[in-house]
């Protein structure tokens, strides 16, 4: 991908890094404006808890309504980090005077389902990942989306991550030089009663968990030309889960791969997300840290020639960061830095990587 190209694509990449120094003036600005009215549709998505534990702290943005769950047993589960919070159903949520937003955390089936209902009601979403199986329905809601000039956040955990941040920010100012390899890796371990439940989708690993740098793969170099999809079950005698995967991404300079299993012992300790450029390269690992590894054919900004550590400030909570970044955008305040056409890219890319046949 091309120097220009690539900064077009990454043009407002310092807002959002800026927007993750500036939180505490932002907190006290956005004490004096009206909250915006949000509730949460769903408890049974991984992130689920995650999310509303860091929606909870940035209640200065928000006013929480309600959240909507139900499952009995959930219902019964949902502990402490949901108390006080009104359990209401849909219904209710969906008719709630002034309401502007919806978190979408049910489980990975009823994602799109529910997120379509949301945006017929006018409303704009938060949306947890993966959106679904077919590229179809996905485009389908992104141009109801559009139709009603909505906005959509997927809920991809890399997004406003602060070494991520630090990394689309050196590539949109061309301290790395045009990039001809991304190299990723996004495993864990996972046990009998999780395969059996992520069976029940075709896409395996690459779709459970490669999404996430997938979706960052999207965000340094655009959508690839082809993607070739690798693809094995490591235990075809006891389910059918696909658990060991690798996707090669094509592109007119460059050439990126991701590899995402659920077999690797304490896999998270090697996840990784490398980019490589002619003149540097920034190579974080394990996923999730602050600290990575920097290479500088030149000196950039604070940063020396050649190799170097750097390890970067605690960040606010990367969902507190992005709900924050969505009030933002709420209040048109700021462009929001996904645009649908990159949603829809990087929900196709993670289709071809895990394998389903998504047509041409």
């Amino acid at each position: 991908m091309s120097t220009v190209h690539r900064r077009n694509f990454l043009t407002t990449v310092g807002a959002a890094t800026a927007g993750l120094a500036l939180s505490h003036s932002t907190s006290r600005a956005a004490a004096k404006r009206e909250k915006i009215k949000i509730g949460q549709i769903g408890t049974g998505h991984a992130h689920a808890r995650g999310v509303f534990s860091q929606l909870r702290q940035v209640e200065d943005e928000y006013e929480i309504v309600g959240v909507v769950e139900n499952d009995p047993e959930r219902r019964k589960a949902l502990g402490d980090n949901y108390q006080g919070v009104k359990l209401i159903s849909e219904e209710q949520l969906l008719n709630t005077k002034g309401l502007q937003a919806v978190v979408v955390e049910t489980e990975v089936q009823d994602l799109l389902p529910t997120a379509r209902r949301c945006a017929a009601a006018g409303l704009h979403i938060h949306l947890d990942k993966p959106a679904g199986e077919n590229l179809a329905d996905y485009k389908q809601l992104l141009d109801e989306i559009e139709r009603r000039k909505l906005h959509l956040q997927m809920g991809y955990i890399y997004r406003y991550h602060p070494a991520f941040q630090f990394c689309y920010r050196a590539v949109a100012d061309g301290w790395l030089g045009d990039v001809f390899e991304v190299h990723a890796v996004m495993s864990k371990k996972v046990g009998p009663d999780s395969r059996k439940h992520l069976s029940r989708f075709t896409g395996g690993s690459m779709f459970e968990i490669g999404c996430h740098v997938i979706d960052a793969l999207v965000r340094v170099l655009g959508a690839p030309q082809t993607v070739t999809s690798y693809s094995r079950k490591t235990h075809p005698d006891r389910d059918s889960l696909v658990d060991n995967q690798l996707a090669v991404f094509d592109y007119p300079a460059a050439i990126a791969s991701v590899r995402s299993t659920l077999v690797e012992y304490d896999g998270g300790q090697r996840r990784q997300f490398t980019v490589c450029g002619e003149h540097g390269t920034f190579d974080l690992r394990p996923l999730g840290g602050r600290s990575f590894r920097l290479a500088l054919e030149r000196p950039q900004g604070k940063y020396k020639k050649g190799y170097q550590d750097v390890t970067l400030p605690a960040g606010p909570g990367i969902f507190a960061s992005a709900l924050r970044d969505m009030a933002a955008i709420l209040r048109d305040e700021k462009a929001t830095d996904y645009p649908l056409a990159h949603e829809l890219a990087v929900h196709e890319a993670i289709l071809r990587a895990s394998g389903y046949n998504v047509g041409s």
